[in-house]
């Protein structure tokens, strides 16, 4: 009798200790983020908006349905394994999620900023470029394609500081490479290349390689001003582009119509089969990108109000602590009002944060890499 109630007691705790650790591993594959208020007309709704996009941005196919999201007024929770992510893009978030979660931050509040968490995705090159898998050398990324022999020659680029020669592969469904050669036009030398491939949930992956293809954060500002992967993901809000000034013929190389033509036809092949596609972001509303853009810049330009709720501190307080700092107005987004720079004010706040890069587009001073440091 005694020892059929000890097995008794033994499967109960096991049991027991089973779905504990069950509902651990649920909890650590969870992250809350929370949503601080940056302009008048901002809602959490567009915020959810803005955060799927960034989280399309880095692979994730995002079943149609809210699965994997859960909100409340000011807080989304996301579970990173709910989110359509590869096997190796859920480790790295996972291995993120666990530094943010060492925080002062999210251990004061359980939560980390909407903002913060954006920006740490796609504002730092070496996280973007491990969560979506763009791999450390051009060669493992031309391997995996055939271009074909027609080349296109770009004279008059709107970003690049040097001569473009571009190359691309046949549009197999979501299967394309670009290449882009940064050249001289007098010596022919190359400096830096730079990728777009097609991936399966209709978004573009970016990558910049030094000119013996080895990845790198950020273009070399002495010849292109195409920055951080971000910025390449603002300028080409998820589509391929054609170009946009007139470019000279050169011999060898598809005339300029001949290109220009090649590459709108890319580009609405590419759109008719994302328009299809039934799990992810509306790539129909086009400008919803933009919501995501606005995570980012009003974190690492805040306001004093946005501040004031992301601290939990009065206003009057966050504008004493911030007085003889400069303030600015974001050309685009004037209505975001008079704001601060992130790297001035982060020393102020009442807990700290997982630390973020100091520009999200542009070469950083300070580039932050949180899954290998």
């Amino acid at each position: 009798m005694k020892k059929g109630l000890f097995l008794l007691c033994l499967l109960v705790s096991f049991s027991y200790e089973q779905d504990s650790y069950s509902d651990l591993i649920r909890t650590e594959t969870k992250i809350n983020l929370k949503w601080n208020k940056a302009y008048a007309d901002d809602s959490i709704d567009k915020s959810l908006i803005g955060l799927k996009w960034a989280l399309s941005y880095v692979g994730a196919t995002l079943p149609s349905s809210n699965s994997g999201f859960s909100t409340t007024s000011s807080t989304i929770t996301i579970d990173i394994k709910k989110l359509g992510f590869s096997e190796s893009a859920q480790q790295n978030l996972l291995k993120l999620l666990a530094k943010i979660k060492n925080t002062s931050e999210y251990e004061n509040n359980t939560t980390v900023d909407l903002g913060r968490f954006v920006t740490l995705l796609i504002g730092a090159s070496e996280h973007y470029y491990e969560i979506i898998g763009t791999p450390n050398t051009l060669a493992k990324i031309l391997n995996q394609y055939t271009l074909l022999p027609q080349k296109g020659y770009i004279n008059n680029s709107s970003v690049s500081l040097e001569h473009r020669i571009i190359q691309f592969s046949e549009q197999n469904g979501f299967n394309q490479v670009f290449l882009s050669e940064e050249v001289d036009p007098v010596s022919g030398e190359i400096y830096e290349y730079e990728t777009i491939e097609l991936l399966p949930n209709g978004q573009l992956r970016f990558g910049i390689f030094d000119v013996n293809g080895n990845r790198k954060n950020s273009a070399d500002a002495a010849h292109s001003n195409a920055g951080k992967p971000a910025k390449c993901l603002w300028c080409h809000e998820s589509t391929i582009n054609q170009m946009f000034t007139p470019q000279n013929d050169y011999s060898g190389y598809l005339t300029y119509a001949n290109f220009q033509s090649n590459l709108i036809g890319y580009r609405e092949s590419n759109r008719v089969q994302k328009l299809a596609l039934t799990n992810g972001v509306d790539f129909s509303q086009t400008q919803q990108h933009t919501l995501t853009e606005l995570l980012y810049i009003s974190f690492m330009e805040p306001p004093a109000e946005r501040l004031s709720e992301e601290w939990n501190m009065p206003l009057d307080q966050v504008q004493n602590l911030l007085s003889g700092l400069p303030t600015h107005v974001y050309d685009e987004f004037p209505f975001l009002g008079n704001l601060y720079n992130r790297n001035e004010v982060e020393a102020l706040a009442p807990f700290a944060g997982l630390t973020v890069s100091s520009s999200v587009r542009e070469t950083s001073t300070t580039e932050v890499n949180h899954l290998n440091d």
